[in-house]
């Protein structure tokens, strides 16, 4: 598969589970009765079973025969949905939700979700009971963006590692053999300051090497580099150009952090947090600047779902751009005298009706389903991307206010 239909379906799964998370999250349950299991790919599922088994045996403790019944109810659609994998779950593991929910007038509706696979690997077996389904280590998830390195050093210590999305992880350490600025007896200021210089610059040299081993195969893929520790260390070493050439030019930031063991990394990503943020949506920023451009001098912009729908049909939009905060339904309707009409309406709202727009008829719903499924389905038969568009930057929220959330920059023009 190539990477830009990779890309192509790991933006349409992650819209996809964002969806289903965030109606998990509107649910609530009375008491402790909602049950979340987050399970590693590494886990066997028998023991999972026999974990799940056993808490079904301890709720019948529960004193409340509602809460107990519910309780149990729950892990047994989840112990049912279990015996559909083999002896492991699949690739970055699987997460399970299951109770009653209320559904209004003291009444319950029982839900089971699964959702395998998630864009990231689950780091450890979690089982939860409480009155909402857990979702934020999802929800994490779903917010990664971008791969930085991360270098954090000083005169006798440093540490090397990755950014990848808000996850931390330290890779390299090394210690460094520079003397105090005392110096020994029995040597001249002139020799020590010359050692001392010598032996700065050597562990500048390995920390160099630490950093060109681990981030050099990955320099392709780098959104870029923050570096952190003391003045003036942090600036000698960048100034020093100790770096590999094609790193130094992804350096992004340096910061000022007071430590540079482990820790130090979690520090120096909180003080980069605003250059970060602007990475992140960075990339959506150039899309949206190169629509605009087109849309005001050029003729190779489309925007709204009639319009943008059309081009795609055509074969003519090359990017589509959609707001990550749509949330609409297209809703397909055929009158008597067989014109097909498409109407975008709130997902959350019922079908309205519509009248034929050509012949007034009273037309019929024949089909309803997610208007960014609807749109990315006709991208992926015509060879058109597909390109979230965050609002966390006024251009993002003009797409969304002002576009409807759908909009595309063209191969060519249309007219439409």
């Amino acid at each position: 598969m190539s990477t830009d239909a990779e890309e192509v379906n790991e933006d349409r799964r992650k819209y996809e589970f964002r969806k289903v998370i965030e109606e998990l999250k509107e649910y609530e349950g009375s008491g402790t009765q909602l049950v979340t299991i987050y399970i590693p790919e590494d886990r066997q599922v028998s023991d999972v079973v026999a974990h799940v088994t056993q808490e079904h045996s301890e709720a019948s403790n529960i004193k409340s025969k509602q809460t107990r019944t519910n309780v149990q109810d729950a892990l047994t659609s989840i112990k049912d949905r279990l015996r559909y994998y083999d002896t492991y779950p699949p690739k970055n593991g699987t997460v399970l939700f299951s109770g009653a929910v209320d559904a209004g007038g003291g009444q319950t509706d029982m839900v089971t979700r699964v959702l395998d696979s998630p864009p990231e690997p689950i780091q450890s077996f979690r089982y939860h009971c409480d009155s909402n389904f857990l979702t934020e280590p999802l929800e994490e998830m779903l917010t990664d963006k971008g791969l930085f390195g991360l270098i954090v050093l000083d005169r006798r210590e440093a540490n090397v590692g990755w950014l990848k999305g808000k996850r931390v992880e330290p890779v390299k350490s090394a210690s460094s053999l520079v003397p105090g600025k005392q110096r020994k007896g029995g040597q001249s200021a002139q020799r020590f300051a010359r050692l001392r210089l010598e032996a700065i610059d050597n562990f500048y040299q390995e920390v160099a090497g630490m950093a060109d081993d681990l981030m050099v195969p990955k320099r392709h893929e780098l959104d870029g580099i923050l570096v952190g520790g003391p003045s003036p260390t942090k600036d000698e070493f960048l100034d020093g150009d100790y770096l590999h050439h094609e790193l130094q030019d992804h350096v992004v930031g340096k910061f000022d952090v007071s430590y540079t063991d482990e820790s130090g990394l979690y520090d120096l990503v909180d003080a980069a947090q605003d250059v970060l943020a602007d990475q992140e949506v960075m990339k959506d920023k150039s899309q949206m600047e190169e629509f605009f451009e087109q849309l005001h001098t050029g003729e190779k912009a489309t925007y709204g779902f009639g319009p943008t729908r059309q081009n795609l049909m055509m074969g003519a939009v090359d990017r589509l751009l959609l707001s990550e905060d749509l949330r609409s339904d297209v809703v397909v309707y055929e009158c008597p005298n067989d014109h097909e009409e498409y109407e975008v309406i709130d997902s959350r709202h019922d079908d309205p009706g519509h009248v034929c727009s050509e012949c007034g008829e009273e037309a019929e719903k024949t089909d309803r389903e997610d208007v960014i499924e609807h749109l990315m389905d006709i991208a992926e038969q015509r060879g058109t991307e597909t390109k979230f568009i965050s609002t966390d930057f006024e251009k993002g929220e003009q797409l969304y206010d002002a576009f409807g959330g759908v909009a595309g920059i063209l191969r060519y023009s249309t007219g439409v």
